[in-house]
């Protein structure tokens, strides 16, 4: 997609401006996400155990599928900021695990820009709404309200 400036990005305050392509969380990823995190709770990596819970088999750590945003974000047919030097994350305000999702199902993001604030001259203040979406289900798996700087 073609670039836009801040100014016009501004513009789209309240708009849903992207939609990423969809992700599957097979087993193997949540077992390397449980390696990197040391949470081996038996319902990500166990799939005997889970098979007795709710879920009925293993399900993709919530922090997981919220760590997918970066990868959701370039995967995604957002309108791409002109001139950017760099990008940092510096909070969320609030994240919600919503529905669980199941090993092997495939997500995929959804972003809402709320707001877009000029911090200082080439400093922008980005504030996003992550709905992810599993696929075939109601129920979104998480829904975060996250601010980016912006450095361009």
């Amino acid at each position: 997609m073609a670039g836009i400036t801040p100014q016009e990005l501004v513009a789209k305050t309240g708009e849903v401006i992207g939609t990423s392509e969809w992700i599957t969380l097979d087993q193997e990823t949540i077992n390397k996400f449980a390696d990197a995190t040391g949470d081996h709770q038996f319902i990500h990596i166990n799939e005997e155990a889970a098979k007795m819970t709710p879920f009925g088999g293993t399900i993709a750590h919530g922090f997981l599928t919220l760590s997918l945003m970066p990868v959701m974000s370039a995967k995604s047919d957002m309108p791409k900021l002109e001139g950017v030097k760099m990008g940092v994350n510096y909070g969320g305000n609030k994240t919600r695990f919503l529905s669980p999702v199941r090993s092997g199902k495939r997500v995929r993001g959804h972003f809402k820009l709320l707001e877009m604030i000029e911090k200082r001259p080439g400093q922008w203040q980005q504030t996003m709404e992550l709905t992810v979406e599993i696929e075939g289900e109601e129920k979104p798996a998480l829904m975060a309200e996250w601010i980016t700087m912006l450095f361009v």
